[in-house]
């Protein structure tokens, strides 16, 4: 929301600048940085009241890259983020893996709907995505629709912008619907050298410092707010990173931060469950050369982090600077998480494990409580209702809005279950996401997560139950001590999760029962640890 009332207007002084939205008046801002030159001072401005504007908030959406939960505490931002807002314990991933993760959250739909199983092939990557039409329902189309600018800045979805994964068809200049600025990456992971569709034009940036692709994003964030504050209209801004992502590179500022640092090695660290699925377990003790490599990626995602905790400081300042702090929705969170040596594995993800589908959700906004956490299960198709709902309009979709959540406000029978399915495995050199044999690459299963067990069916009739309550660390899998009565009411849930097509339906499959261990509907909103 771009408004310049007087108490708002007394706080952004205090925050750095004094807005004014009035014809012809000048605008606090920050300037952005330019790709060849770092980013220079906080420019303040002072000018007279404004009458206040009353629009709709703006949100700022955040989107890391492989983030794990063991990574926040190398980022202060976020961890000042979680003082004044809400942090979700409970947000989980579709599928730990990008595009089909990525895909639910532009969507608000499971894999199951959107047909994105994969980051490549006949069942993923941005061609199915673009086939199938799913770009014309996004969360973005709906916001653009009731007037919000909308910018995307970073990362789409694997296969944009690549040989590998794309489409033939689709000019490497084409931008998706739904957004008015894009400025969007191909391959970014090595954070240099890469290419970005700045609105229909590919600009190439080199290995210098200024390159460096996260301060690039960063800086461009920087004036899409600047750019929105003087227009005085809404907008959605999502910043997707491709840090902490493999190869782990951190802006050259960073790269001797941490010296010594090594990696957590919790209970589940080279630990095999006990009857541990077939794709599991064969895998061996990790070796001397394994848990080096593991501590030294470990740092390397330490350093990439600082740059993405960076962007949030440099956002932030953007937003005060413009008066726009106390409307302004700022989400961080992540695509899916990483396991790096628990279960025998080297890093990578894929598992229905809590390593990598439990991931981070910190909100700070207008409404929402500060210092405090919520145990709703929720997840990624939540977002995009989410977003929806924040701007005034509806986006249909199988996941349902965090809203009343992020006003305090949780409903009586908020969903006990959520549902992960995934397609493997993955077996694509091509795939910026191949693991090796080390690291783990399950078969095709479907799952089902509530907050006290974690139930997955494989494709070859292979399953695991887990009882959190007791075993928090997914080490005892216990499928074999199930009654056929257990059995049957456990599978019958997950199906109906796994068949579930739309908002209601899904909302009334993810209400478990039996099965769950979890009654439906106990939240509880409570001060963060």
């Amino acid at each position: 929301m771009i408004r310049a009332s007087g108490g708002r207007l007394r706080r952004a002084v205090l925050a750095l600048a004094v807005v004014s939205l009035a014809g012809g008046a000048f605008v606090g801002s920050i300037q952005a940085a330019s790709p060849r030159r770092p980013a220079p001072a906080v420019a303040v401005r002072f000018t007279a009241p404004a009458p206040a504007l009353l629009l709709r908030p703006n949100i700022v959406f955040v989107l890391a890259d492989d983030l794990s939960f063991n990574l926040l505490q190398f980022m202060p931002h976020v961890q000042e983020m979680e003082r004044r807002g809400l942090t979700f314990r409970n947000y989980f991933v579709s599928d730990s893996l990008c595009c089909p993760s990525r895909s639910s959250i532009f969507t608000g739909n499971f894999p199951h709907d959107t047909d994105v199983f994969s980051n490549v092939g006949a069942r993923g990557g941005f061609h199915v995505f673009y086939e199938r039409g799913e770009e014309r329902h996004t969360f973005a189309v709906a916001l653009q629709r009731v007037g919000y600018r909308t910018a995307l800045m970073g990362k789409y979805l694997n296969g944009y912008l690549q040989t590998r994964g794309g489409d033939p068809h689709v000019a490497k200049t084409y931008v998706p619907p739904g957004w008015d600025e894009w400025d969007v990456a191909g391959w970014g992971y090595p954070e240099f050298n890469y290419q970005l569709n700045d609105d229909g034009v590919l600009q190439s940036y080199g290995h210098q410092a200024y390159d460096y692709l996260t301060d690039v994003l960063a800086g461009k964030g920087v004036d899409f707010i600047n750019r929105s504050a003087a227009a005085g209209k809404p907008f959605f801004l999502e910043l997707a990173t491709f840090s902490p992502h493999s190869p782990y590179t951190p802006a050259p500022r960073d790269a001797s931060d941490f010296p010594g640092l090594q990696a957590p090695e919790p209970p589940n660290f080279d630990v095999l469950p006990t009857d541990p699925p077939s794709w599991l377990a064969g895998h061996r003790r990790l070796t001397r050369t394994q848990i080096a490599q593991i501590n030294q990626a470990f740092r390397l995602r330490a350093q990439a982090v600082q740059s993405v905790d960076d962007m949030i400081a440099r956002i932030e300042a953007a937003l005060a600077a413009n008066g726009l702090t106390d409307d302004t929705y700022l989400v961080f969170s992540s695509d899916n998480g990483l396991h790096m040596g628990q279960y025998r594995l080297t890093p990578g993800k894929m598992t229905a494990f809590d390593t990598d589908i439990h991931v981070p959700l910190v909100v700070v906004g207008p409404g929402v409580p500060a210092g405090r956490s919520s145990d709703a299960m929720v997840e990624n198709i939540d977002l995009a209702q989410t977003f929806a709902a924040i701007g005034g309009t509806e986006k249909p979709s199988d996941g349902h809005s965090l809203l009343p959540l992020l006003h305090g406000e949780p409903p009586t029978d908020w969903r006990n279950a959520i549902l992960v399915e995934h397609h493997g495995p993955d077996l694509r050199g091509v795939d910026p996401d191949f693991q090796q044999p080390s690291s783990g690459n399950p078969r095709t299963y479907e799952a089902m997560r509530t907050r006290n067990l974690l139930y997955v069916e494989y494709n070859d009739g292979e399953t695991e139950f887990y009882d959190l309550r007791t075993d928090p660390y997914e080490l005892h899998n216990l499928a074999g001590s199930l009654t056929s009565s257990q059995r049957a009411v456990l599978h019958a849930e997950l199906l109906a999760i796994e068949r579930c097509h739309n908002g209601a339906a899904c909302w009334a499959a993810m209400h478990v029962e039996n099965g769950s261990m979890a009654p439906a509907g106990d939240v509880r909103l409570r001060p963060r640890k």
